[in-house]
């Protein structure tokens, strides 16, 4: 399996492409900007992404989203709850002064429990909200295994929760009851930041001391 992290615009969302060797097919999770970039990787491994996942739809993970979608035809998953947010990127945009990007039709709404395939990746989703009602992160279970837990956990942190749709309650929560169920040796790549482990969080990060 092919995994690539990158950092993308001006918030430095980390990109992660995860591509299957064998058929070619991948998927991209929280495309928000450099898409050249992200297709420079596809291209030099040889990738071609079906899908491309957004963990939540602040602006700064779905800012590409439209672009790679056309230059690929890949389909769009994110959770319905988060469709209000992926439709005012105006206001988002406003809030960070950049130019605001294009939306596109969201192909796939995601349910906890969905299998999402690319070839031989196959990634699990779980309903993680708190950061926004529409946070979800993904398992890719296996020799490989890891987890992708957006902008719900970081290294040292968690997700803030003061913008449109957060709940502190909430996302500590979806991080006691939903992310620490896995063993502590599950690699955690978030969506800024680091990659940590399940075991390093629970043991280290002062918010989750108390659960």
């Amino acid at each position: 399996m092919i995994h690539e992290i990158i950092p993308v615009g001006i918030l430095a969302c980390n990109c992660s492409i995860l591509g299957n060797e064998e058929t070619g097919e991948a998927v991209v999770i929280d495309p928000g900007d450099d898409i050249e970039r992200v297709t420079d990787i596809l291209k030099r491994h040889g990738l071609r992404p079906t899908l491309i996942i957004a963990t939540h739809a602040h602006i700064d993970h779905v800012g590409g989203i439209e672009k790679l979608k056309r230059e690929t035809g890949a389909a769009l998953l994110m959770h319905a709850a988060d469709l209000p947010l992926y439709q005012s990127l105006a206001e988002q945009a406003a809030w960070l002064c950049v130019r605001p990007p294009k939306a596109v039709e969201v192909d796939q709404f995601l349910k906890p429990g969905d299998k999402l395939r690319a070839g031989a990746v196959e990634l699990e989703v779980l309903h993680t909200p708190g950061h926004s009602p529409g946070s979800v992160s993904l398992y890719l279970p296996g020799d490989n295994a890891r987890l992708f837990s957006g902008d719900t956990l970081f290294q040292g942190s968690i997700g803030r929760t003061d913008l449109w749709g957060g709940s502190f309650d909430q996302e500590m929560r979806s991080i006691r009851e939903t992310l620490l169920q896995f063993p502590d040796e599950t690699p955690v790549f978030p969506g800024h930041g680091p990659a940590t482990t399940i075991g390093e969080e629970r043991t280290s990060n002062p918010f989750l001391r108390n659960l």
